[in-house]
This record gives structure tokens, C-alpha cells and sequence, in this order.
């Protein structure tokens, strides 16, 4: 779910153009393929020694409205014992972001959060990402469908949730199109 733009959203923002700029200067990583042409693309931890990288990702501007910055989303994540997020990876090279409440108890599978990093989208990294996803969720106890839900309007992310087969539910949350994808 997308989060209100505020003064520490906006800082965290900063914080990412900032650091994204000085690590430019230090290194530049090679283009990453498309899946088209035998990416790997890899759900991986995130860790100690990956967070920043992570954090350092970001959507276009014109997408920010669509999903939090990652930062928000690991911070939240340790705070939801049902959270499961990972780093995507394209050719061993961080690409993005997924997260997902995973709750076998009540046999609730969510797609929280998905991210793609500006510059990269149109790959089918995330795609193939979802899908990853999807195989997890498969093998948790009871999982009969993946839900996941997109904010309306121009630049939505729908068309890519109804291509991998997601159906619109008929319900809103928290202002977002609610969309179940059958397992």
C-alpha cells in the first residue's frame, strides 16, 4: 500500500537521492539484461550489509505515489511478525523490492509491496518477481490465493496485476482497487 507523502517520507527521499548520487560517482554497475534475455532474477534477503542498496532504490518520480520507499517498507516490515520482503535481484545486481504478509495462521497471503527501480522497469524483473512470490505462497499451509491491491489512476499498476491474472475483487482498501489472484 502506497503511504501519504510527509516530512519524514520526504527526508527519506532526500536521504536516497543523496546517497544514489555519491554511490553513482563511485561506482557504476553494468546494464542489467531483460528477462527476455535469460536474466536471472533472484528473491534474496535483505541484510546488513545490502540495506542501503536496497534503501537507495526508487520508482520514478511520477510513481511515488504508487508504493512507500523501501526504507519505509524494511522499517515496517520488522515491526509485522507476518512480514516476508526480499530484494530483487537481476543478474546478481539489486533491482528492487517485494514484501508480503504471510499469515498461515489465518491463511492470508498479501503481496504488500512491489517495487521495481527506476531505470530498469520493462524488463520483466518484476514479473518475474510476482511470480517467485507466487511459488513461496503456493507452499504455505492452506494458501488457496494471493491478494494484492494497487492505487487508482493515471500510471496505475492494474494493467500489470490483471496481465498476471489477478481479478479486481469489487473491493477498496484504504482508497486501493483490492485484486485475488486464484492459486
Amino acid at each position: 500500500m502506497a503511504e501519504p507523502s510527509t516530512p519524514d517520507a520526504d527526508a527519506i527521499d532526500a536521504w536516497a537521492t543523496m546517497t544514489r548520487a555519491e554511490d553513482a560517482e563511485a561506482t557504476i554497475a553494468p546494464r542489467p539484461r531483460t528477462v527476455a534475455d535469460g536474466v536471472v532474477v533472484e528473491l534474496r534477503p535483505v541484510t546488513a550489509e545490502t540495506v542501503r542498496a536496497i534503501c537507495r532504490l526508487a520508482v520514478a518520480p511520477s510513481q511515488r505515489g504508487f508504493v512507500a520507499p523501501n526504507a519505509v517498507s524494511i522499517a515496517q516490515a520488522h515491526f509485522t511478525p507476518t512480514a516476508w520482503f526480499r530484494a530483487i535481484y537481476a543478474d546478481g545486481v539489486p533491482v528492487g523490492f517485494l514484501m508480503l504478509n504471510v499469515n498461515t495462521e489465518k491463511n492470508e497471503y498479501y503481496l504488500w509491496r512491489l517495487m521495481v527501480s527506476d531505470g530498469v522497469q520493462g524488463r520483466g524483473y518484476g514479473r518475474r518477481a510476482v511470480q517467485l512470490a507466487i511459488e513461496h505462497v503456493r507452499g504455505q499451509p492452506g494458501a488457496t490465493a494471493l491478494l494484492t491491491s494497487w492505487v487508482p489512476g493515471d500510471g496505475t499498476p492494474e494493467p500489470f496485476y490483471l496481465g498476471l491474472g489477478f481479478v479486481r475483487t469489487g473491493e477498496i482498501e484504504d482508497g486501493e482497487i483490492v485484486g485475488r489472484l486464484p492459486l
